[in-house]
């Protein structure tokens, strides 16, 4: 499985982002997609992330309210930001993992949110 991200950007605080992530190569084995982050300093955390037939979703407590996951395809699931603040800037990873807990990362997509 191959992980293309797109969508990262410089925004004013307070705006909005849409992160997109496209699957390819063996798509039909993927169970969950999903966003990582990484500020500079600080560990990779988990953003939020969605199981295949969208009925299964899990955020971070941090972006609860403001950011919402979806998937549209076996292929594609985006990440839509809301109410951005400057504690949101950081590297987002897209993520994917199939039904033998392999994982898949992709190449991270730089958001900076400016105050």
């Amino acid at each position: 499985v191959q992980l293309q991200a797109s969508g990262g950007g410089l925004v004013q605080a307070g705006g909005s982002l849409r992160l997109s992530c496209t699957a390819s190569g063996s798509i039909f084995s993927i169970d969950r997609m999903g966003w990582y982050r990484q500020a500079p300093g600080k560990e990779r955390e988990l953003v939020a992330i969605i199981i295949i037939d969208g009925g299964w979703k899990k955020y971070a407590d941090s972006v609860k309210g403001r950011f919402s996951i979806s998937r549209d395809n076996a292929e594609k699931t985006y990440l839509q930001m809301n109410s951005l603040k400057p504690e949101d800037t950081a590297v987002y990873y897209c993520y994917a993992d199939d039904v033998d807990t392999d994982e898949y990362w992709g190449q991270g997509t730089l958001v900076t949110v400016s105050s």
